[in-house]
């Protein structure tokens, strides 16, 4: 066993290549190792799965199907990737842990009872879970239950019925997560976000074009464009139930920051906001406003720093998707061998904020 252990201790120190020709093989030996999601199609798959194989550079990897499912993809129906069985006895502990807090419909599970029923200490489970899924069992437990709450609210259009079934024992608990894990109020989600009102408003800035659209509680999008039109029909794609209006006077407040903070006048940037996110999403995003101002980071820096080292291409997802530009500094993170990579609002844009920033960090430590 301990030779084992020593044997994938050292295949996790850099598993891509290897993970990717147990993929190519289609290797039975690995399935339980790990699970690979495909960009593409949002969908998770064992190695062993007889599906056509995607393109290299679509591939993610992740040690459990929980941890995919953060991510957001959701279990092939070839493979059955759910039903295998890790020879990894970490993954394996924190696996049941993840089914045992999934199962709880309409009762939270305290810490010590999750060690109980998987026969560790609390800090130890707490300490194993961190590194396998990258978030607590609370943090877990958490998107478990918003994940429930979305499922049903759509099935049945109830708000309330759906608050209980997913185990909030009031709309004051359901409220309280909604801003960071919805986007928008239990309500409006369950009218498929129609009803939403969203101002927006288009300024110039060093970098062309801005624009900033919030709703009544935050920031939903921060744009970087040349074209007015362009932008505004990018931001009608995005919101395609909600009431989009242009109210330039109401979002003066938030332009101005993002301005000065263009200008170098302001490295940081703290605005209310409005967004959608996975549990996979949020995590990275908040490591993207942790790197210090000047500074940057790969992607393989940001999956090591969230626990999850195998994540690149999740992460680099994530970043392409980012909604707030600026906001959520998604410029700072660059490629392992130190080249740009990519930016959803063009390399010039990304190149000339970099430059800024370090420019203007050099200014204030002399």
């Amino acid at each position: 066993m301990s030779a084992m252990l020593d044997q994938q201790m050292t295949m996790w120190k850099d598993p891509q290549d290897e993970f990717w020709q147990a993929v190519i093989a289609k290797d039975p030996g690995f399935d339980g190792t790990f699970v690979f999601a495909v960009s593409s199609t949002k969908i998770y798959c064992r190695p062993s799965c007889p599906s056509r194989r995607p393109h290299r550079e679509r591939v993610s990897y992740f040690r459990l199907p929980e941890a995919a499912e953060q991510a957001g993809f959701r279990a092939c129906r070839r493979c059955h990737p759910r039903q295998t069985t890790s020879t990894d006895p970490q993954i394996e502990l924190v696996q049941r842990a993840c089914r045992y807090i999934a199962a709880q419909d309409e009762t939270s599970v305290t810490l010590a009872e999750l060690g109980k029923h998987v026969g560790i200490s609390p800090f130890h489970l707490q300490r194993v879970f961190k590194k396998v899924m990258g978030i607590t069992p609370r943090q877990y437990a958490d998107a478990c239950r918003i994940g429930k709450f979305k499922t049903r609210v759509r099935e049945s259009g109830s708000v309330t019925g759906a608050m209980y079934d997913a185990g909030f024992s009031s709309s004051s608990r359901l409220y309280a997560r909604a801003p960071t894990e919805l986007g928008m109020t239990p309500a409006t989600y369950g009218r498929g976000g129609r009803g939403a009102t969203i101002n927006y408003t288009i300024s110039p800035c060093s970098l062309g074009l801005l624009l900033v659209a919030a709703t009544e509680r935050g920031v939903c999008a921060v744009k970087l464009g040349d074209s007015a039109a362009g932008l505004a029909a990018d931001l009608a794609t995005e919101y395609p139930s909600a009431e989009i209006r242009r109210a330039d006077s109401l979002l003066s407040e938030p332009v101005e920051k993002l301005l000065e903070y263009l200008s170098g006048k302001h490295p940081d940037l703290h605005l209310p906001l409005d967004i959608q996110a996975t549990a996979f999403q949020w995590q990275v995003w908040e490591n993207l406003r942790a790197i210090p101002y000047g500074e940057t980071r790969s992607y393989g820096e940001v999956a090591k720093a969230m626990g999850r080292p195998t994540a690149v291409r999740a992460v680099a997802r994530a970043c392409a998707t980012n909604p707030v530009a600026l906001v959520i500094p998604c410029h700072r993170v660059i490629r392992e061998d130190k080249t740009l990579g990519g930016y959803r609002w063009g390399l010039e844009r990304k190149d000339a904020l970099l430059e800024k920033e370090k420019d203007r960090k050099g200014d204030q430590t002399l």
